[in-house]
């Protein structure tokens, strides 16, 4: 008797997952997992900043040459205006250059797609752009398009278009051939092919440059800055940086990289989530964090 109860609720619990309900306990399960992957990484800082604290007071490290968490806090409060302000000038060239390298690098690797030669054309100098060092060509381009925004754009716009054209090229060209030859078959002209197969096929590898190019477009927009940015009320976080570093403000130098630290995290973390939310439902990068 007890033996023909067990079976019948294993069945009954087999038949709910394939129902699609998951087990009693399954929700939890879950819950605790994340609140574990959340509470880690939290722990783990708060540690780290706890030793730091510690050693620098037990120390007495002078603060201009290693501030305590503490000191930098203060700082980022007294601040907080100017570093807000600053924050918000480098968020508006780095998005500017983000969205740019999208739009270009999209559509170079479209080009690229449907030629051979304007593939073989391009492609070199795609990589020695990537291969150039940005702080040597970044002169040239405040001589060209003057100090300001329009360089500093500019700039980020050059550190972050190589991932774009190159996840997107890689994504455009691995589309599997007898999908290819099928579209063929039924009379697809190129660029239906493209819109309706290839750029589908390569939507994943373009939101994975994406990734790297949000990022790297923060990284350029500071870089565009220590080079071509003007003070004031419109400069970013990389005159700011200069500024303190030259006042010897270290604990509001260190608030400052904290600062573009965020930026370029929540830029990651912004494109991660769009990724995320495009590809949940059908590709399986996304399908295989969601049952984790």
């Amino acid at each position: 008797m007890m033996q023909a109860n067990g079976q019948a609720t294993t069945t009954s619990v087999n038949m709910m997952a394939k129902d699609g309900v998951p087990p009693i306990g399954g929700s939890t399960k879950k819950h605790r997992q994340l609140v574990y992957k959340t509470a880690t990484p939290v722990v783990f800082i708060l540690f780290l900043l706890a030793i730091w604290q510690l050693g620098v007071r037990l120390l007495n490290t002078p603060k201009y040459l290693l501030p305590a968490p503490s000191d930098i806090w203060r700082a980022a409060l007294k601040g907080f205006p100017d570093l807000l302000q600053a924050a918000g000038n480098t968020f508006a060239a780095a998005l500017l250059g983000f969205l740019l390298s999208v739009l270009l690098g999209t559509a170079v690797a479209l080009l690229m797609m449907a030629s051979k030669w304007i593939r073989w054309g391009i492609q070199p100098y795609a990589v020695v752009l990537q291969t150039i060092p940005v702080v040597a060509i970044a002169p040239l381009v405040v001589i060209w398009l003057g100090p300001g925004m329009n360089s500093i754009v500019f700039i980020s716009l050059i550190v972050a278009i190589f991932p774009i054209i190159s996840n997107t090229n890689l994504g455009l060209s691995s589309t599997d051939r007898n999908l290819v030859q099928l579209m063929r078959m039924y009379k697809s002209g190129t660029w239906t092919t493209v819109w309706k197969l290839r750029f589908p096929y390569a939507l994943p590898y373009m939101l994975g440059g994406m990734k790297i190019s949000s990022g790297m477009a923060v990284i350029g927009a500071i870089i565009g800055e220590f080079v071509a940015g003007i003070g004031g009320g419109k400069g970013g976080l990389g005159m700011a940086i200069t500024s303190a570093a030259v006042q010897m403000q270290t604990s509001f130098l260190f608030a400052c990289t904290i600062a573009a630290s965020l930026l370029g995290m929540a830029f990651y973390l912004s494109v991660a989530a769009i990724s995320h939310f495009t590809l949940r439902h059908w590709h399986e990068s996304a399908i295989g964090s969601d049952k984790d």
